[in-house]
């Protein structure tokens, strides 16, 4: 063996020793770090609690003795305790056989107050704060508490409204919060400003957003109140409006507002693109699922050819041919409307294509936010349930039903994984709103059974008890005596079905021209079905009690033997049933522009009682826009009624028709028509079993007056007749019973005003009998519908 073979392998024992020395040594270290993260004690011991068990921390660790735990699993505990919201500090350690838990617990919160609140009261900010009476305090929730409440004072245009918080220590381990509150000054809106509209005036599209501009009354509507919500939700009204009207390509490019501190008051400007105006091209609907019949199918599809594009016509047709196709066992199917625009023409040609979706359930339907309404008052609105399978489609329609209750601010629906693949988690969030108020309001009308001054107390509740179900109590009073007492109620889903029932209960007394009392006692039981989206039917029953009380004090040769004969039968039971169909395609009823509004009435009266007659009215009334830029609106409306009697006594006087400005304009209430004169000589109008009547009318915005205070002017022109009566009552004949036509002209001003719409009518006859008692002028609450 030469030198160099016995270095080298004296080099390699040396590298064996080695490296068998180090493997050695790094295998004791794992098993030293091992051994040291891996701990067993014999006890837990609790340190610091006063009220929270201090078993129920120890069931929160997931640590017991006798078993190994790591750094890991104490970490964990940690946050787990954290996670109960009870304690400000954690700390875990161990002392040989022990592990010991400190743990610092919260501050109980015993009562939360505020200070310095006027315009929100207590039980709202109650409401909008998180931090509770025995809950657990929190800084940090104290400080969101803070911001909720800085929030709710920018809503009702406080934006400078500054909000401190305290504790105040009662030992024991609790405290009262105190939130110091001044609430500032009131901000308001001195304009809104549109650009890049042409096709309609910035007039015409504050009109459709809810924001308005300050006006005298705001104090009382409440609506000059920037909220950048608020504005948001202006935005996809805006969209809506345009998007309904031809204008698809239509954006709000951008909304803002700019607050002058010296006036603090906002300024808005909100810059639109309208793009080109489209109508509908060609219309079709396919379908890739075997069995779908498209010819069917097309029948249901509300979009047509040549008229303006709608996108709501787009949406109720998705929604009809929707329900047909999940209703014939195809649940999984999916409507798509694509649609294909003819830039040089201005048309947009729609497909309607049915495909097979992804089949999807609905694992489970989560409401939040939900403090007054109960949940199945929201459940009730969706046509899915748990199970079903998910429909994007019917999912909308029950965000806008959400929305029509008019219970909450804002109705979010989304969605998350559920525990399958196949399965989704419909989440809910609503914010709710107040729905209760009490009013007291006076006026004047000069029309009607009692006309003259008038004043009503009442009480109104929209979701009694988180039910959804409407309440309202009213009572009121006017000159001579007169007197009303009132009560309703309706349950929207009777039996849990879509169905509305509901009563009214009410009391009248009033004095007719200062000749007779008039008392009245009823009621009436009332359902309601849904048919389609448009249209409805209504069914009642009704039962009344009249009491006609003539003046002893005055001759009977005053009154006319028509007159004398029907009180001589009083009181007069009337039981009746009804039943009413509604078609009803307003825009907004409150404002309408286009649509009609068509309701047939008709009434049987004998299931007891003393009345037996069938009573037959019908209305209709159609709106159009005729100029769009200026907001010049026409409408065009008839009517008609016909009572017949059976035997000689199935009706009075009292129960004929009679002319009010609802028929025509420019005659007295009950003052045209068959009438009757006393041997005095005094004349009695007492209605007729027959009229017609017809209106045109045109309305436009009043020039110089912010449209913010809701006042429109209009022209219009009426005709009407009414006769048909007993040749002779009381042995003294009838006049006037020819079916003569009535017609006037004249001007109104309508103001929907904080108090309810009202109406200002001007009217002049330009064809009448001579009997007939003119009225020009007119006043009193609008019901256009």
């Amino acid at each position: 063996m030469t030198a160099s073979s016995k270095f080298f392998g004296a080099a390699s024992a040396l590298a064996m020793s080695v490296a068998l020395v180090t493997s050695g040594t790094v295998a004791v270290s794992l098993a030293t770090v091992n051994a040291a993260s891996a701990a067993v004690v014999s006890r837990i011991e609790i340190r610091g609690n006063a009220r929270v068990d201090a078993q129920t921390i120890r069931d929160n660790l997931d640590i017991r003795p006798g078993k190994p735990f790591t750094n890991a699993d104490i970490d964990a505990a940690v946050k787990r305790l954290y996670a109960m919201g009870l304690f400000s500090d954690v700390r875990i350690h161990q002392s040989g056989g022990t592990l010991i838990v400190n743990v610092d617990e919260r501050s109980v919160v015993n009562n939360v107050l505020f200070q310095g609140n006027k315009k929100i009261k207590d039980p709202d900010l109650e409401r909008t704060v998180q931090l509770k009476p025995r809950s657990a305090f929190d800084t940090a929730t104290l400080e969101s508490d803070k911001e909720a409440i800085k929030a709710a004072y920018a809503r009702i245009g406080r934006s400078d409204a500054t909000v401190n918080a305290r504790t105040v220590d009662l030992g024991q381990g609790r405290v009262n919060v105190v939130f110091e509150i001044n609430e500032g000054s009131r901000t308001k809106i001195e304009d809104i400003i549109f650009v890049g509209n042409q096709a309609f005036s910035g007039r015409r599209l504050r009109d459709v957003i809810s924001t308005k501009r300050s006006n005298p009354l705001s104090w009382l509507t409440r609506n000059d109140v920037y909220d950048e919500a608020r504005l948001q939700a202006d935005e996809e009204a805006l969209r809506r409006f345009y998007y309904n009207r031809g204008y698809a390509d239509f954006r709000v490019l951008s909304s803002d507002a700019v607050l002058d501190p010296a006036t603090n008051k906002y300024t808005i400007t909100i810059t639109v693109d309208e793009g080109q105006r489209y109508t509908f091209g060609d219309i079709s609907v396919e379908s890739t699922v075997d069995g779908v019949d498209t010819d069917r199918l097309a029948a249901l599809v509300k979009t047509r050819t040549g008229h303006a594009y709608s996108a709501k016509e787009i949406e109720d047709s998705v929604l009809a041919i929707t329900e047909n196709v999940a209703g014939n066992g195809y649940a999984f199917a999916r409507v798509e409307p694509r649609g294909n625009r003819d830039f040089e023409n201005h048309t947009i040609s729609v497909v309607y294509s049915v495909d097979q979706g992804p089949r999807a359930y609905i694992q489970r339907i989560e409401i939040r936010g939900n403090d007054k309404t109960r949940d199945y008052v929201i459940r009730r609105e969706f046509d899915v349930n748990e199970g079903d399978a998910f429909n994007q489609t019917l999912v909308q329609r029950a965000k806008r039903r959400l929305e029509a209750l008019n219970f909450f601010q804002s109705v979010n629906i989304s969605t998350a994984p559920g525990a399958e693949p196949d399965q989704v988690i419909l989440i809910v969030d609503v914010v709710e709103k107040s729905t209760g108020e009490f009013s007291i309001g006076a006026g004047y009308a000069t029309g009607g059974e009692s006309p003259g001054a008038q004043i009503e107390a009442s009480i109104t509740e929209r979701n009694f008890l988180g039910r959804g179900q409407y309440l309202r109590i009213s009572a009121g009073g006017g000159q001579d005596h007169a007197r009303n007492y009132s009560l309703s109620f309706t349950e929207p889903y009777f039996l849990g079905y879509r169905v509305s029932a509901g009563f009214d209960v009410y009391r009248r007394t009033y004095r007719v021209n200062s000749d007779y009392d008039v008392e009245q006692t009823g009621g009436t039981i009332r359902f309601g079905l849904p048919i389609t989206d448009n249209f409805s039917l209504g069914l009642a029953y009704n039962l009344v009690q009249e009491k006609y009380d003539l003046f002893e004090s005055k001759d009977p040769d005053y009154y006319a033997p028509a007159l004398l004969e029907a009180a001589e039968n009083s009181p007069w039971l009337r039981s009746s049933v009804s039943y009413s169909l509604t078609y009803n395609s307003i825009d907004d009823m409150n404002n309408p522009h286009d649509g009609i509004y068509a309701k047939f009435l008709q009434e049987f009266a004998g299931l007891g009682g003393d009345a037996k007659y069938i009573k037959t009215t019908f209305k209709g009334t159609y709106y159009q826009t005729l100029m769009q830029e200026a907001d010049i609106v026409g409408m065009l409306g008839i009517g008609g009624g016909y009572i017949h009697e059976f035997g000689d006594d199935g009706a009075r006087i009292f129960d004929l028709f009679k002319n009010n400005s609802d028929i025509i304009r420019g005659f007295r209430f009950n003052g045209i028509g068959p009438y009757q004169d006393s041997a005095s000589g005094k004349r009695y109008w007492l209605g007729g079993t027959t009229y017609f009547n017809a209106t045109a009318e045109v309305q436009f915005p009043m020039p110089l007056l912010p449209e913010s205070l809701g006042v429109r002017g209009a022209l219009f022109a009426d005709a009407a007749t009414l006769y048909g009566n007993r040749s002779e009552l009381g042995g003294q004949p009838v006049e006037g019973d020819d079916a003569k036509l009535r017609a006037s002209v004249g001007v109104s001003l309508m103001w929907a005003s904080p108090f309810g719409p009202l109406r200002f009518d001007y009217a002049i006859p330009v064809a009448k009998a001579d009997s007939d008692r003119v009225q020009n002028f007119n006043f009193g609450v609008s019901t256009k519908f």
